[in-house]
């Protein structure tokens, strides 16, 4: 496969599919005029001790020698001396990797056509998350599979709203929803960001009080990231090292603040520029980061992207995500299955569906 046709896919390869003006003309998100319709939808949220922050837990020490060969058992037998990655910190105690393998469900409570996680009624969606949990088990039986909830809480939009930053905030209690949604399933929750026009210094500050709840981590969507002001949507946005490090510091200072197990942050990729300056990201014992196989197509081009773009430029832990619709619409029309994920090295110990 040539390089060009992996580091220039179509725009609405999107891994977060918003449908913005120029990917569909479906490109609305609820704004203003619409939060009553999209508070009706909100049936489950629940001001409760879902918002509150556990008290703190005691977890065991990490042993150093099962961390080293779960990592060693990762990289899945690869050759190029990428991985496991040198010199990584080992994680505070109650650290979910390389431990588990979480399996997330991706997407707005708003919007059916953005993910998994708002196409079906809550019943039926954590009862296809289940499944895929199982499918999980049965392909890797010797990883403990942790089911989650990957909810995009700021989302682009082709409208640039009253302050012109081309980003909605989704309400709180759509968070709340999410947060009761997830603990029905024993999930954990991941908040996804997308800042448009605005920036992540701007936007990780307002979801704080949720980070520091031991069970939310957090996501950060490079694609757009429109630092030169162009509109979401109209190209492929992009994100620093030093983005990734403002972020993982703050997640680590409130994991020091208040007693919490590491955080996990995600990072989602399919092109070389989404992520410039890789090499300086800096890791940390209280922050795991996840470089996300975000692209959408079929199984060659997927396989290229992750290889390219992850494999090839190691951070830490890596990521893919399988598209339930996007994935089919070229031949050989075929969504990968588990266990040919696990054909990849390193092994994906992050998987999200959208």
């Amino acid at each position: 496969m040539r390089l060009k046709n992996i580091v220039l896919p179509a725009l609405c390869i999107a891994a977060s599919a918003i449908y913005l003006t120029g990917c569909s003309h479906n490109s609305s998100v609820p704004a203003g005029n619409n939060k009553t319709a999209a508070a009706k939808k909100d049936t489950t949220a629940k001001k409760t001790e879902d918002t509150v922050a556990a008290a703190p837990v005691t977890y065991a020490p990490i042993n150093h020698a099962q961390y080293d060969s779960l990592m060693k058992k990762l990289a899945h037998g690869d050759t190029s001396g990428l991985w496991p990655v040198k010199n990584t910190p080992y994680p505070l105690p109650g650290a979910i990797l390389p431990y588990k393998r979480v399996v997330a469900f991706y997407g707005n409570l708003y919007a059916k056509k953005m993910g998994i996680l708002g196409e079906l009624p809550p019943k039926e969606m954590l009862a296809k998350l289940k499944g895929e949990v199982k499918n999980w088990e049965k392909a890797d039986p010797t990883t403990p599979v942790q089911p989650a909830l990957h909810y995009i809480a700021v989302v682009a939009q082709g409208d640039g709203g009253k302050d012109g930053k081309f980003r909605y905030r989704m309400p709180n209690k759509g968070i709340d929803s999410v947060l009761s949604l997830a603990k029905k399933a024993h999930a954990i929750v991941f908040l996804d960001v997308q800042v448009a026009l605005s920036n992540i210094h701007t936007e990780l500050p307002l979801l704080e009080k949720y980070l520091i709840m031991p069970q939310v981590h957090f996501g950060m969507d490079p694609e757009f990231s429109m630092k030169d002001g162009t509109h979401p949507g109209k190209k492929i946005g992009t994100y620093d090292a030093a983005d990734v490090n403002y972020v993982s510091e703050y997640l680590a200072k409130l994991v020091n603040k208040y007693h919490l197990p590491p955080k996990i942050l995600v990072v989602h990729r399919f092109t070389k520029k989404m992520l410039t300056n890789y090499k300086n990201i800096k890791l940390r014992k209280e922050v795991q980061i996840v470089m996300d196989m975000d692209g959408w197509g079929e199984p060659d081009l997927k396989t290229g992207t992750y290889r390219y773009f992850i494999h090839n430029e190691p951070v830490q832990f890596t990521g893919y995500k399988l598209f339930y619709k996007n994935d089919i619409k070229k031949a050989p029309h075929h969504m990968l299955t588990p266990a040919e994920v696990l054909k990849y090295k390193p092994y994906p110990i992050y998987i999200q569906y959208q």
